[in-house]
């Protein structure tokens, strides 16, 4: 009786130290994905233990499961993520939840405290996830759902971030390319508040929504070339990374700037030679997720979030992320709210 009480408690002990989570030990299509129990995260001194109830599929957790990555940086990402097998088993990078626990040097947070935020560490898809006060959690709009403030954090701080480096003012022209994404959802909305005079491209189905957002025009890349327009931009903003490179920087403005979020390596150097391109990384940071918190609770900006899945069809999700029809963002709930 003693032995079997002894089992039965260890077997208790032990599930407390499991958590549920999204997991793939090889690189593939969707279906490498198998929601497994995993060892739950212990905080750090300075880290908060959270509760994840919302998450996300990006594009870029795509790439990093199927170790390829924007065209031509496949063999780069596999040297950073793992040759051989992913050297990190869970993806996802933006989250909702509430703080469980908090390391003894955290000052910033409590149990208790419902938070948002983003990790370019991955692991956000799990029902628990360790972060540093320090980076990029804050706590969660108080007229959002878990779901809406998970969608908030990659596109919203990508858009910021890169804004602000195109130096955008008010009545400033910008033409954003793949204006309803998650990311580009985002830049809509931002560059509105920061007062431009804002031109979306996108495909037929997008278009109303890319309008809905603010977009004082939007052009139909299947029907139109906005390079043949005559229109000069202070910014363009490819988010995508497909527009085309001559023609767009003959529609900036003489001191106008070619943003990109993301592109593929056929053009890189293009980019990095070019004094008007910007790219870059965007920087992990609580002060700039407080600022779109703001802007949430003042109604300036919102999430779009095209479909939820729950986590046990995470790979449904990322399929329908690759098919190219996601408006806004994918989101991914966990049971456990």
């Amino acid at each position: 009786m003693e032995i079997k009480e002894k089992v039965e408690n260890e077997k208790v002990s032990q599930s407390g130290n499991l958590m549920k989570a999204a997991v793939y030990s090889k690189y593939g299509p969707p279906e490498v994905l198998q929601v497994k129990e995993v060892k739950k995260p212990v905080p750090k001194e300075n880290e908060v233990l959270i509760r994840v109830y919302a998450t996300t599929v990006t594009l870029y957790d795509c790439w990093g499961r199927a170790c390829t990555g924007p065209p031509g940086f496949g063999l780069l990402i596999r040297l950073s993520s793992g040759f051989k097998k992913p050297k990190r088993p869970i993806l996802g990078t933006e989250f909702a939840g509430e703080v469980e626990s908090v390391g003894k040097d955290v000052i910033l947070f409590k149990k208790g405290d419902q938070v948002f935020g983003f990790t370019a560490n991955l692991g956000a898809n799990a029902e628990y996830i360790s972060m540093p006060e320090d980076k990029a959690v804050a706590i969660k709009p108080t007229n959002m759902s878990y779901e809406e403030a998970a969608a908030i954090p990659y596109g919203g701080l990508t858009s910021l971030y890169f804004l602000r480096k195109g130096n955008i003012q008010s009545g400033q022209k910008i033409l954003i390319f793949g204006a309803s994404g998650g990311l580009d959802t985002f830049a809509v909305q931002l560059a509105k508040y920061f007062g431009a005079e804002v031109t979306g491209v996108c495909s037929t189905p997008k278009l109303e929504l890319v309008r809905s957002l603010g977009a004082d025009k939007v052009i139909d890349y299947t029907k139109e070339d906005f390079t043949n327009s005559g229109d000069k931009y202070d910014i363009i903003f490819d988010t995508i990374g497909k527009s085309p490179f001559s023609a767009s920087k003959r529609s900036l403005k003489k001191e106008g700037f070619y943003i990109f979020a993301t592109f593929g390596l056929g053009r890189a150097f293009r980019v990095a030679m070019n004094k008007n391109a910007i790219s870059g990384l965007v920087e992990e940071n609580a002060e700039d997720l407080i600022f779109l918190k703001g802007l949430i609770e003042a109604g300036k900006i919102k999430a779009v979030i095209d479909k939820s899945y729950p986590i046990e069809k995470i790979a449904e999700a990322h399929r329908y992320v690759e098919s190219g029809q996601k408006k806004g963002q994918v989101v991914i709930t966990l049971d456990n709210i």
